[in-house]
């Protein structure tokens, strides 16, 4: 006996009623691959931490003074951002997880070719070449993720994809202390690159999804360049939200590379206790913050376009005065405290500001789109930032430094609330629930 469909039983004069097709589900292998790049990306920030509790240790064998230390961060992050973008547009074109396998071996190699420099200028090489390597990761991995997840499970996700940024730069300074204090800053880095080549083989293995299989029917899975490219140019809310990150990067990357030292050359703490204390309390306050942020944002988004957004700006004028405080509290104790609650309402955004990025731009362009947005935060953010603190540093002090360093904080957040008004009036009416 054949079924009869639903809209045929109400009776010949009943009006048909259209069919909702059922939500996407997440897609085969989706929790293999989210693993992967979620293990990948915590090793990815623990590279790039151990370098900021070894650089006492680096300043003193190499004779090197606050403003070329902070090359070995801008250097990185220099090589990083532009190679993005081309990250992100193989991304769009080729298997995306053969760009994620080859570049986190490529950098791997570099982290254990670190530990192996004579010099300042071998150092800088190396850190150079790591940005080669995770610019064909960092672009691509979030469009990975939206094609394996719904839209409506993309800030949860992405905020277990960046649960890794914590964790990873906790262990970045914890091994970075210990080894350092241990042996050398030199088996500090031959450590941090033993993980990512196991990382890098299993990278092979995951699922390649389809793009924009989580858009419904009438997303485009391609688009030529030039159109994808005209068309994000006059895409406010993408530049709005790519501010406010930006300025977000640049008070953060220069906190994290600066506040080790701080500690220990301003507040008397012993090197190997400042790194293991700072990196603890980085993992607990970006975990916490991380995971809130993913639960609250996807929420919020839920009942209307950008509420995520609107979240992590929220979070962002909350955390600036936090990071004023952290240098100008005596007691060691509240230092700490301020600290971490700085981190936690930073980390907050994680999964909704990267969801409002791949959410407002097409899924034909979004590896692209994301490879520019790390040029952006990175090329005005984080790659200026550690000279531009170690220089203000140098002129008077690094605790005046740090104070400044609060300012774009604030100014981030009122960009990411633009943003979020900006996806709220580009939505389409009816896509989300009240």
């Amino acid at each position: 006996m054949n079924a009869t469909p639903l809209s045929e039983s109400a009776g010949v004069g009943a009006p048909l009623m259209p069919v909702t097709p059922p939500p996407p589900s997440a897609a085969s292998g989706a929790r293999y691959a989210l693993f992967i790049l979620t293990l990948i990306n915590l090793i990815n920030y623990l590279d790039r931490y151990i370098i900021a509790v070894a650089l006492p240790a680096i300043q003193h064998e190499f004779g090197i003074n606050d403003t070329q230390s902070g090359w070995l961060g801008t250097v990185f992050i220099i090589v990083f951002m532009l190679a993005s973008p081309l990250g992100g547009f193989l991304g769009d074109r080729m298997p995306r997880k053969l760009l994620v396998a080859g570049g986190v071996l490529l950098w791997s190699l570099a982290t254990g070719a670190s530990g192996a420099a004579t010099s300042f200028i071998t150092l800088l090489i190396a850190r150079g070449v790591i940005g080669i390597g995770e610019a064909g990761y960092g672009a691509v991995a979030p469009s990975i993720i939206s094609d394996l997840y719904p839209r409506d499970l993309r800030t949860r996700m992405l905020s277990f994809f960046y649960i890794a940024i914590p964790v990873g730069a906790a262990m970045g300074y914890g091994l970075g202390a210990w080894m350092t204090n241990s042996y050398s800053w030199h088996w500090a880095f031959y450590a941090g690159g033993v993980p990512g080549l196991i990382l890098g083989t299993l990278a092979f293995f995951m699922p390649e999804p389809q793009r924009g299989a989580m858009d419904g029917p009438d997303a485009p899975v391609k688009l030529p360049f030039l159109e994808g490219l005209k068309g994000l140019g006059r895409n406010a809310a993408f530049w709005a939200t790519t501010t406010g990150y930006t300025l977000m990067t640049f008070s953060i990357g220069g906190l994290g590379f600066w506040m080790p030292t701080y500690l220990e050359r301003e507040r008397g703490m012993p090197g190997n206790t400042t790194g293991i204390v700072f990196g603890a309390i980085t993992a607990v306050a970006g975990l916490t913050g991380t995971l809130t942020g993913g639960w609250l944002g996807d929420k919020l988004d839920r009942r209307r376009e950008g509420g995520g957004l609107w979240l992590s700006g929220l979070g962002l004028l909350l955390a600036a005065p936090c990071m004023y405080l952290a240098v100008n509290l005596r007691d060691s104790t509240f230092t700490f405290i301020a600290i971490g609650v700085a981190q936690f309402l930073v980390f907050f955004n994680s999964g909704p500001i990267n969801a409002a990025i791949v959410n407002c731009v097409p899924p034909a362009f979004r590896a692209f789109a994301m490879g520019l947005n790390v040029l952006c935060i990175h090329l005005l953010g984080d790659a200026i930032s550690p000279v531009l603190i170690g220089r203000i540093a140098d002129a008077a002090s690094l605790k005046t430094a740090i104070e400044v360093n609060a300012l774009p904080v604030l100014l981030g957040g009122l960009a990411l609330l633009l943003g979020a008004r900006l996806l709220r009036d580009a939505a389409p009416r009816g896509r989300v629930t009240a």
